[in-house]
């Protein structure tokens, strides 16, 4: 087993800057987290590999600045594995590349069956990766040498899968579609924070009521507060279930809180005060969230062939053409165009149904050039097949 050490001070990674702005050709990267231990997603490692310098593991928490990084690598294609993970705890170091290959996505858009890393490694160049640490502690120190290894190996080989997607991607007429896609991950802006976080607590479905929704919501917004102080993840003080379990049993004391059996977790007890403090704001709060939050205007699918027969007529008639379409591409249908892309442009079409309209109706929802050029035509059909059958045809879209 190879012997990896870390770099954790501004002149190793000086040192190290040298030796990689030295190296040749494209640089493959990578992020550790803490996901599941952390609050933050902060990157507790970052892996660059590049040929004629090797491979470097970074301690960022350790380093701080590492712009020293960005200025070696910086005018060089980068080379991740699904980028789009990846790249918001880049960018909290302000290491940002300039163009990138995303390996992951490149093995979709080749149709490949799998696409984690390992199976790209093992597809593409026969290499086993062992994935034993893929969900470890990142932020431990001192990291043991079998995970830096791990971590090591995530990046000494990427060069060598891409060169070979490259010439995949060549020879399936896909280089241009992957540019596209690659650089659409590359700008993309980070997602923004919900509106109303709290909702998404495993299990709030089973809670009635607006004052009850008031007392899960205090509970969340005091178990993240605390996580945050903490720097953990929220689950590891109190799980999901044991906030709307302690909802659902509305105890009448901070003593029935601490006898709810279900109400389980590392600081469940030990943070007591700050449980029943939360129950009792939620009680009192004069602004009670609603039920239910409005949704984006469509109504599920299966509600369509009723309340908008022909939006319903519309759809069952291009989606089974856009899967075809994304079979004799050898690519996933979501990758070709998004099934939520679809139903938008087939709940509310542009008035005009011809190519140019739905192509212009397809960039404003976010597909690409390469996506509208494929889909338009077949889309645009379909949409006029749905209103006029051609003759022959059995009226039966779906």
């Amino acid at each position: 087993m190879a012997e990896y050490d870390v770099i954790a001070d501004g002149p190793g990674l000086i040192d190290a800057a040298r030796v990689l702005a030295d190296g040749t050709g494209p640089v493959a990267v990578d992020v550790e987290r803490a996901s599941g231990f952390r609050y933050s997603q902060r990157a507790y490692l970052v892996q660059v590999f590049r040929r004629g310098a090797g491979v470097f593991l970074f301690d960022p928490p350790a380093i701080g600045d590492m712009s020293a990084l960005q200025s070696a690598i910086g005018d060089e294609k980068w080379i991740l594995h699904a980028a789009s993970q990846d790249l918001p705890s880049l960018r909290e170091l302000h290491l940002d590349p300039p163009s990138l290959f995303d390996t992951e996505l490149a093995s979709r858009l080749l149709g490949h069956e799998r696409v984690g890393l390992g199976a790209v490694v093992e597809d593409t160049l026969g290499i086993t990766l062992a994935k034993a640490h893929s969900a470890a502690d990142w932020s431990t120190r001192p990291l043991p040498q079998p995970w830096l290894e791990y971590a090591a190996l995530d990046v000494l080989h990427l060069v060598d899968v891409y060169d070979a997607l490259v010439v995949e991607l060549a020879e399936q007429g896909k280089t241009e579609f992957a540019e596209q896609e690659f650089e659409t991950v590359r700008t993309r802006p980070d997602k923004p924070a919900r509106e109303d976080p709290w909702r998404r607590l495993s299990g709030l479905h089973t809670v009635r009521g607006r004052r009850a929704l008031a007392v899960a919501r205090s509970l969340w917004q005091a178990r993240e507060d605390f996580a945050r102080e903490q720097d953990t993840a929220p689950g590891r003080l109190v799980p999901d279930r044991s906030l709307v379990a302690a909802v659902l049993a509305d105890p009448a004391t901070k003593q029935d809180l601490s006898r709810v059996r279900e109400f389980t977790g590392r600081a469940s007890r030990t943070q007591l005060d700050r449980w029943w403090a939360a129950i009792e704001a939620g009680r009192s709060d004069p602004v009670l969230p609603v039920e239910r939050v409005p949704g984006d205007g469509m109504p599920p699918v299966r509600a369509w062939a009723d309340r908008n027969p022909a939006a319903d007529a519309r759809l069952k008639a291009a989606r089974p053409l856009v899967e075809q379409l994304a079979a004799d591409l050898r690519m996933p249908t979501e990758n070709l165009l998004t099934p939520d892309t679809l139903r938008r442009i087939a709940w509310m079409p542009p008035s005009d149904i011809d190519e140019a309209s739905i192509g212009d109706a397809l960039a404003d929802h976010g597909a690409r050039p390469w996506q509208v050029d494929l889909t338009a035509p077949v889309i645009a059909r379909a949409f006029v097949d749905s209103v006029h059958p051609p003759a022959g045809a059995s009226g039966d879209a779906s």
